[in-house]
């Protein structure tokens, strides 16, 4: 089968988020099984030298883009079997940051066009074009009308990916023909219209052949008012070609076996190495050394929709117990405040570094006891996963992809990878925080068999892989 991924970022090459690891690690994961697996991204800036010394030069051609025809140049990198189509436009994608832009509209409009020309001029005929988030979401309503035009897209289905629909792609009507080069008769309730607005991703939804979210419990959430932002009903509309495929990790990347940025390797089996980690994060992070006290950790975006009021609303009850915290990672200032407040506070009990770190990040998933994402939201999240992948027992909301990961620990039957709690409240996240850290206290064994079922779980691409293939053959009947 021809698979054309496309996406606004993906890993190792540009990365902001959890959109690039999916963009990263499902493609390889598909070309495993032996289908023909294209990427098409932006050529950033920020896309390192070390990966433009790898591409060629493959072509460029003018792009239709309403009443503009600029220029589009196409540059190849084969890697892990998978080919990288880099879409070259200076005016577009020279620019330090990749998103934020006032013409971000112009700028996704223009990929997707790149997206939908690109295979006629490279001679790639997709059955399936996959596309992802509001950046990507022109692509399926294009399709509708040049898969008539141009051969190579004939017979080719859409797939959209809803990673967050929190940021839907939404512009005035007055962009429907002058920014988009779209008829007037796309701006329909069943279509991009959207209370006078143009809505890129409620168009994607209805033009789309199927649409998927990042977990099964957000595809059911996103019918709810609470989680959808206002395409509650468009889903709803849709919900017989929705479906939610739980996101993977690459589980050769987050390998605490071999991950060379740890103090000391171990593994489920062999689990002595992480004392070490400890060690080196307390260190690292300016908390006391003391082997015996659990450190809770937090690495995340600070913002509101990670459960970041319900953290600083109980800094002094987690400080009460007896344990130690961690917090990395930046965003909204009241949080950052909040935490350099309690580290000052605290002095060797919290810490806070607000700030983005890879080697840090890395010590503490590899160091820390307890991983803390109490998100109101979270569409699927991949640090639960990577912190269990690392013997670090989460407790988490039970939310989205958070739900479907942690599955609560039992204390009769010993079951579990970790704890959950259900209800946005600092009283409900606090207690299951409190069972965990008695039972790191005072139940040895049961810590550690909830250490070693996260560590063994499956988290692969592997199974989700083979969800998006079903959807494509079925798709496509092949």
């Amino acid at each position: 089968m021809n698979i054309l991924f496309a996406s606004s970022e993906v890993a190792p090459f540009i990365k902001t988020g959890g959109l690039a690891d999916v963009a990263g690690s499902l493609p390889q994961a598909l070309a495993a099984q032996g289908h023909d697996v294209r990427v098409i991204l932006p050529l950033y800036e920020g896309v390192g030298q070390n990966w433009r010394d790898q591409m060629s030069y493959l072509l460029n051609f003018h792009v239709t883009l309403a009443w503009r025809t600029p220029y589009c140049g196409i540059f190849q990198l084969e890697k892990d079997g998978v080919t990288y189509y880099f879409v070259d436009n200076e005016y577009y994608f020279k620019r330090s940051q990749i998103y934020g832009h006032y013409d971000d509209g112009e700028r996704f409009a223009f990929f997707s066009r790149a997206v939908i020309e690109t295979p006629g001029h490279v001679g790639f005929t997709p059955d399936v074009i996959h596309c992802n988030d509001w950046q990507t979401a022109l692509v399926p309503i294009y399709l509708l009308e040049e898969r008539h035009r141009v051969p190579e897209l004939s017979g080719a289905k859409s797939v959209y990916t809803i990673h967050n629909i929190e940021y839907q792609g939404r512009y005035g009507s007055q962009t429907l023909k002058d920014l988009f080069g779209l008829a007037d008769g796309y701006f329909n309730e069943h279509m991009l219209s959207y209370h006078g607005d143009v809505n890129l991703m409620k168009g994607a939804i209805y033009a789309a052949d199927f649409v998927t979210t990042v977990s099964p419990s957000y595809a059911q959430e996103l019918q709810y008012p609470f989680y959808a932002h206002g395409l509650e009903g468009v889903i709803a509309d849709n919900r017989n070609k929705v479906r939610g495929i739980l996101n993977g990790i690459d589980t050769a990347a987050y390998d605490p076996w071999r991950d060379k940025g740890l103090a000391r390797s171990y593994s489920a089996a062999q689990i002595a190495g992480k004392k070490d980690c400890k060690a080196a994060l307390q260190r690292a992070a300016g908390l006391n050394e003391d082997p015996d006290v659990p450190i809770v950790a937090c690495v995340s975006r600070l913002v509101k929709h990670k459960g970041f009021d319900l953290v600083t609303a109980s800094i002094h009850e987690i400080m009460g117990m007896n344990a130690q915290m961690v917090v990395l990672g930046t965003g909204d200032w009241n949080y950052e405040e909040a935490f350099r407040h309690a580290a000052s506070q605290y002095p060797g009990r919290f810490a806070a570094h607000m700030m983005y770190s890879a080697s840090l990040s890395t010590a503490i998933y590899g160091g820390a006891d307890i991983f803390l994402m109490p998100s109101e939201a979270e569409p699927c999240g991949l640090s639960q996963m990577i912190a269990m992948r690392y013997g670090t027992v989460p407790v988490v909301r039970e939310t989205g992809g958070l739900k479907d990961t942690v599955y609560p620990y039992n204390k009769f039957t010993g079951e579990g990878r970790g704890f959950t709690f259900a209800n946005i409240s600092a009283h409900d996240m606090m207690w299951v925080l409190r069972e965990a850290v008695d039972l790191y206290h005072n139940n040895k064994k049961a810590w550690k068999a909830l250490i070693k079922a996260g560590m063994t779980a499956d988290f692969s691409w592997n199974k989700s892989a083979g969800e998006y293939l079903e959807i494509y053959s079925w798709l496509t009947g092949k």
